[in-house]
């Protein structure tokens, strides 16, 4: 049996980040919406649209975090979405590939 596709709100994930950061959307796989440089993923949350999760990449520093992360908070809020903080992420490029490897750490 084929798995359904399943359509994901870039363009309003895309207008809070750009709203809350000045940044643009680097990549977008999956559940998956990477930052322009790295430095925080937004995941879709399967169960609620309105309901948008945010790693931080590990090297962020602690008060851009916060600043980051309660920015992209409000303007969520008035745009009726709640993004709840769950970690923070690193990649790392596989050794002769192109391919990197996305590591969550989960609070």
């Amino acid at each position: 049996m084929e798995e359904p596709v399943i359509f994901r709100n870039l363009d309003k994930v895309r207008f809070i980040i750009q709203e809350a950061t000045n940044l643009d959307v680097g990549y977008a796989y999956e559940d998956f919406v990477f930052s322009e440089h790295g430095l925080f993923i937004i995941r879709f949350n399967d169960e609620d649209d309105n309901i948008l999760y945010c790693y931080f990449n590990k090297d962020c520093i602690k008060a851009k975090r916060k600043q980051l992360l309660t920015d992209l908070t409000n303007i969520a809020f008035l745009n009726g979405v709640k993004i709840i903080y769950k970690g923070k992420f690193e990649m790392e490029q596989l050794e002769g590939l192109d391919e990197f490897e996305l590591k969550l750490y989960e609070n």
